[in-house]
């Protein structure tokens, strides 16, 4: 195992705030090994990769040779994680949360270990908990205390309502901690409080108090507002190859160095030293890095090879109408480009469609096409026809 220098060094890159390092000098020189938790919500059934940064930081710790726990909030995402939420969030329902989990788990796991991963679910604790122990729980922290964290403050002070349910989260992830009796906890900057309320209810079950990490929340591709599906601005972990290279290269050269501190392995040093060489083939090494993570390194250079054959060398337009297939241009599985062009606007009908494709007017990812047909289509299809564009995915 490194030396704790060279532990401290590693998981330090990209983080907010440690509290405390000594803390975790000393554990490390008592224990040795650390039990390291990060908890997720199964409140969406994909991932992007903003959710990354904890798991990426689990991973940074598991590479040290420390126990990572990976921690379904299975009951906590009933009651809904109030950070950085200005009104209630809606209740899912048990269905909704055990399907989440399952696409989770096969997705958190192209980044862990799944042998050296311990995987628990609250449900665990919380399932059991009687009424007497829930009462319990309520008793070791006052409205007053809850009612500091940022989002409770303002929407009191703005008379917006808070649900006593929402009051408990914090309470209830805290606990988590006390169950799993864990050393370290990982979360996002806007979970601070409630880590910290978990350090409070270890030193009231006579636990040593964990340590917190707070790690960044990543901007998105506009590099200003974080990463969210809801904003558009996200790279899904779960998308096809060349969607997620095409994507990597639109971020800006400043972020693209952000996106190596937190979403790949490589030090402080070896980052920097990327600042010295063309940002364009930085860009597309830290594309090749994700890709390879999430998909396979066969993939990566495939979808390097379609953005430079048809962006790059065919003078793409950044900003282009997006479409998808309609279920109209398939027949008996395949891709009848005919139909498609007349469904997405760059035809007038099937037979327009036609004379186009046979006088050579169509181009699908760079080359010219000339079939009705295709077999086995790419997840992503830059069509042009004359002057007009459209990026079309299934």
């Amino acid at each position: 195992m490194p030396s704790i220098d060279e532990q401290l060094a590693y998981i330090k890159k990209g983080i907010v705030e440690l509290i405390r390092e000594d803390d975790l000098r000393e554990r490390i020189a008592k224990k040795g090994t650390l039990r390291v938790k990060a908890g997720f919500d199964p409140t969406s059934p994909d991932l992007h990769l903003g959710h990354t940064v904890l798991i990426r930081k689990l991973k940074h710790f598991q590479d040290l040779g420390h126990t990572v726990i990976f921690l379904v909030g299975d009951s906590t995402a009933m009651i809904g994680d109030p950070s950085g939420r200005n009104v209630t969030r809606p209740r899912m329902t048990r269905e909704q949360i055990e399907a989440n989990t399952e696409t989770y788990k096969a997705q958190v796991f192209k980044l862990l270990d799944p042998a050296k991963t311990e995987v628990r679910y609250n449900s665990e604790w919380f399932g059991k908990f009687g009424f007497d122990e829930f009462v319990n729980l309520c008793s070791k922290y006052t409205l007053a205390r809850l009612l500091e964290r940022d989002e409770f403050s303002k929407r009191y002070a703005e008379n917006v309502p808070i649900s006593v349910h929402e009051l408990l989260y914090p309470l209830v992830q805290g606990y988590d901690s006390v169950a799993l009796e864990c050393d370290v906890e990982l979360g996002g900057t806007d979970q601070k409080f409630n880590l910290l309320v978990g350090r409070e209810l270890q030193k009231d079950a006579g636990q040593p108090p964990q340590i917190v990490l707070t790690m960044p929340i990543l901007e998105g591709l506009d590099g200003e507002k974080k990463m969210s599906k809801s904003l558009g601005n996200y790279i899904g972990i779960a998308e096809p190859p060349e969607v997620m290279f095409r994507k990597i290269m639109q971020i800006s050269d400043e972020l693209m160095f952000r996106y190596y501190e937190l979403l790949t392995d490589l030090s402080v040093t070896e980052i920097a030293a990327l600042r010295t060489q063309h940002p364009m083939e930085v860009k597309m090494q830290l594309g090749r890095m994700i890709v390879t993570d999430f998909h396979s390194a066969e993939a990566a250079a495939s979808a390097q090879d379609q953005f430079t054959r048809v962006i790059r060398h065919k003078e793409v337009p950044d900003e282009m109408q997006a479409a998808t297939i309609p279920p109209q241009a398939w027949s008996n599985g395949n891709l009848r480009i005919d139909k498609l062009l007349s469904h997405i606007g760059l035809a007038d009908s099937v037979t327009d469609a036609t004379r186009k494709l046979k006088s050579g007017a169509v181009k699908i990812n760079g080359e010219r096409f000339a079939g009705l047909g295709m077999e086995n289509p790419p997840a992503e299809l830059v069509i042009q026809v004359g002057k007009q564009w459209r990026r079309v995915t299934q």
